[in-house]
């Protein structure tokens, strides 16, 4: 036998098997895509349009009139400061600030405290047709003019022939002098606004009353916690975030007062009912000095962003989410 001699096989390295590369393929807009954000920006126009000519240029406007003497006869004359000086000089314009401020803080806190009580009584045990009967009674009087309300109010307060101290003579009580007295004045315009303006603040309770869990007051109920207590443990801390927006439109609202003590009173008894609002139409159409009305709108303007701002800031203690 003849030996064979077989050559040595070397051994190869393993190729890398092929992939494909992966295809890149441009994302596809269609048209609808394409037309969405033309479409978002039709919708916003309006809307934005209005804030602008409505809101913007307005305040504008006040601030740069507010530089300048101009009783629209003649030309304007640059003032620079002098209106704002004459405006914190005037003892008039110190006393509407004052008004105003008292008429604020009675006026909002009686309007939450009613709208309050009133929302957690019809949010009790009741027919499903009554609760929706006071609901729309309490909120009636906002869907109406405030200068015919003020109108009607003035009649019903009238010392001399009004239903009010009619009905209190029936009892023995002599006539007051609703509008004529400063101290009780005041007092009848607070009334007059805070019924005709807590219906907004009803609904906002009403609205967040539902949205509290019934599984909480149960709890709270087995823990021991009922009636008052309840409300001021409960109840209050979570709607806090209702009560926020509440006041913040409250107190915007009050400080821009104008009908009904423009109606009621026209200001008086001499200043006492006089508001900023009063003071700006009085100094613009009455006496045609445009540049410190303007003054007056902006030092109020500033008044309201301190007092939102300082509601905001003290919300971070006092406000609680679920």
């Amino acid at each position: 036998m003849t030996n064979t001699r077989i050559p040595a096989v070397r051994p190869t390295q393993p190729t890398a098997p092929l992939t494909a590369a992966p295809l890149t393929t441009a994302p596809r807009t269609s048209a609808r895509d394409r037309g969405t954000p033309l479409l978002a920006t039709l919708f916003l126009a309006p809307t934005i349009v209005g804030i602008v000519v409505f809101t913007v240029v307005p305040i504008v406007g006040s601030v740069v009139l507010s530089l300048f003497h101009w009783n629209v006869i003649d030309s304007p004359s640059f003032a620079g400061a002098a209106n704002y000086r004459e405006v914190f000089g005037d003892s008039t314009v110190l006393v509407s600030f004052g008004n105003t401020l008292v008429f604020m803080v009675f006026a909002v806190a009686l309007q939450l405290l009613i709208a309050l009580v009133l929302a957690l009584a019809v949010n009790g045990r009741m027919p499903g047709w009554l609760r929706s009967v006071f609901r729309s009674a309490f909120f009636f009087p906002l869907v109406l003019s405030a200068a015919s309300i003020s109108v009607v109010m003035k009649y019903l307060f009238n010392q001399d022939f009004g239903v009010v101290n009619w009905l209190l003579g029936l009892v023995g009580i002599a006539p007051v002098p609703w509008l004529t007295s400063e101290n009780a004045a005041m007092a009848t315009v607070i009334l007059v606004y805070v019924w005709q303006q807590f219906g907004f603040s009803f609904l906002l309770f009403v609205g967040g009353l539902n949205n509290i869990p019934k599984e909480i007051h149960e709890a709270a109920a087995l823990d021991g916690a009922r009636g008052l207590r309840k409300h001021l443990t409960i109840t209050l801390p979570l709607l806090s975030p209702t009560l926020l927006v509440a006041s913040v439109v409250g107190i915007i609202n009050a400080l821009q007062v104008f009908e009904q003590p423009y109606v009621l009173t026209n200001g008086g008894p001499g200043d006492a009912t006089r508001t900023v609002v009063m003071v700006i139409y009085e100094s613009a159409f009455e006496q045609l000095r445009f540049g410190e009305a303007s003054a007056v709108g902006v030092l109020l303007f500033v008044l309201i962003m301190a007092v939102t701002a300082l509601q905001f800031r003290l919300s971070r203690r006092f406000v609680h989410y679920q």
